[in-house]
């Protein structure tokens, strides 16, 4: 999209071109006369069902086997099905970032921390992450040596395609995460497993920690060097900035800390060229896929050709009210759905939030303090991604509501925090001397000068950094588990466990729990405890 708008207008091709028909008569073939056999036979045949695999990530319509994504999530409006949404619903509106005014049991349950295995978003997050380990499956099926070679391919062309095979399994590595993150023990399906009547086994969270490592480092050799691929493409700056998040949250995972390996794959992402985005702003606005040196991989989004209303079109929208005024300004004039807002201390954090101090605070109008989860204006509106260029043009939208900011899924940013943490957590491979500058780096993009930078940092001090920094990117509840902030009382947060100053919730709400659905219809799936 945008520089990148042929791989997805690809992806929509192929949502068409794989459907097939459903008759009794079970040797027709497709009405449009394509299958697999004439799809793989080509170079480009191959890029399409690659361009497939990425638009899975940000279309809700991108199936392409006749299931619309509102069967597969059991949720009535597609739009609330997209990756970004559905991960960004669990990762944010269950802490301290993120409230929604929307009077939904289901969503109301996130704040409270008292969600059950029927919840509908759940489900949604969870069918997602599986769809898109399906489709990155059928790919990986498809591109091996084997086949490539009994299909007549081409040294050159083959090469290519083992790059896009590699990426394939790094994208299906990255799900994977997301479902040992969220649900801790997903049932496991891989390109050797059958296909049809085939019931998945269940994996264990510390056996699909070693599994996701092993292929991260497996496919290295055949990923595209670090930023030299097609924007919104992986790379092995991807893949090392996944292992990077993988070992710093080891200790979550496995029981066992890895701060040393998290060092050692943030510093050879940093190491890589990637520089800072001048301007924090302008790496959540309409044209960040411009001149961007710091993402490391975005999902991208366009309003024209890949409309939906999930992604970075949610994140904008639900943010704004109704002001014409202001929603012009922030380049939605149809948009502004009164949703999604900040509890104060989200705001708090950086001190002077006004934003005259440490230009990461973006926030609009409301109370600060959320006396009524559902009352709209209770609780500040976060501004962080805005749908105009960085020269203050609005780009075009087909109703003024859809949006065309790319989401970074990894940036450099990220990478600097997690040296610095790894480093005081007593890894080896890194110096204080080293975490420092990097933290101060990025206050001093945060201040627009040195002013904000300081001469020392603990542990806690990483923790309220990556909530200025990284705030509404979806890694907040992760944060909290691993600082042990999530469940509990040691920490509480306005409407923590559904009490106005916060209470202290169960340890099982670490992990949600496998949909009931999914545990009714595969007996090889043990729920997670205390659901």
């Amino acid at each position: 999209m945008k520089k990148h708008v042929n791989l997805y207008t690809a992806a929509l091709f192929m949502a068409v071109s794989l459907l097939t028909a459903c008759h009794k008569d079970l040797n027709l073939q497709p009405l449009n006369a394509n299958t697999s056999e004439k799809q793989y036979s080509n170079f480009t045949g191959y890029k399409q069902v690659l361009a497939k695999v990425y638009g899975s990530y940000s279309l809700v319509s991108s199936s392409g086997v006749g299931v619309s994504d509102v069967n597969i999530a059991g949720i009535s409006d597609a739009g609330t099905t997209d990756f970004i949404r559905a991960w960004w619903n669990l990762q944010e509106l269950t802490t301290d970032e993120a409230l929604c005014a929307w009077n939904d049991p289901l969503l109301l349950s996130f704040h409270n921390i008292n969600w059950t295995s029927s919840n509908v978003f759940i489900n949604a997050a969870y069918a997602r992450s599986l769809y898109q380990i399906t489709v990155c499956n059928e790919f990986i099926r498809e591109s091996t040596d084997e086949k490539l070679t009994a299909r007549g391919f081409k040294e050159n062309e083959a090469a290519e395609i083992r790059h896009f095979r590699a990426e394939a399994r790094f994208l299906r590595a990255f799900q994977y995460w997301v479902l040992m993150d969220l649900f801790g023990n997903p049932p496991f399906v891989t390109e050797a497993d059958p296909i049809g009547k085939y019931i998945p086994k269940q994996i264990t969270r510390a056996n699909l920690f070693t599994y996701i490592e092993s292929e991260l480092k497996a496919i290295d050799p055949d990923l595209v060097a670090p930023r030299q691929n097609e924007y919104a493409r992986a790379d092995r700056g991807a893949a090392w900035a996944l292992l990077a998040r993988l070992y710093l949250n080891a200790k979550v995972y496995t029981g066992t800390d890895r701060n040393t390996e998290a060092i050692t794959w943030a510093s050879k992402v940093i190491e890589a060229g990637y520089t800072l985005k001048p301007g924090y702003k302008t790496l959540f606005m309409s044209d960040n896929d411009k001149n961007n040196p710091e993402v490391i991989l975005p999902i991208a989004f366009d309003a024209t050709n890949s409309q939906n209303y999930g992604g970075t079109t949610f994140l904008t929208c639900s943010a704004h009210g109704t002001n014409p005024a202001d929603n012009q300004a922030h380049g939605i004039p149809g948009g502004g759905w009164l949703g999604n807002r900040s509890t104060k201390n989200l705001p708090t954090v950086f001190g002077d939030y006004s934003g005259n101090a440490d230009k990461r605070a973006l926030f609009g109008p409301g109370n600060l303090e959320v006396n009524d989860v559902i009352v709209f204006n209770d609780g500040l509106s976060v501004y962080k991604f805005n749908n105009i260029t960085s020269g203050g043009a609005i780009p075009p939208s087909p109703n003024g509501v859809l949006c065309s900011i790319d989401f970074p899924l990894f940036r450099l940013g990220e990478m600097y925090l997690i040296y610095a943490e790894a480093v005081l957590r007593g890894g080896s491979g890194g110096t204080n001397a080293r975490a420092l500058e990097y933290f101060n780096l990025l206050r001093t993009r945060a201040y627009g000068n040195t002013s904000g930078n300081v001469g020392a940092i603990t542990v806690n001090d990483i923790l309220n950094e990556r909530m200025r920094e990284l705030y509404w990117e979806g890694s907040r509840r992760t944060d909290l588990i691993r600082y042990g902030q999530f469940t509990g009382n040691t920490y509480l947060w306005p409407w923590k466990g559904g009490v106005k100053n916060g209470a202290g919730v169960d340890a099982h709400f670490a992990l949600f729990p496998i949909p009931a659905a999914e545990t009714i219809a595969n007996p090889n799936l043990k729920q997670n405890t205390g659901y």
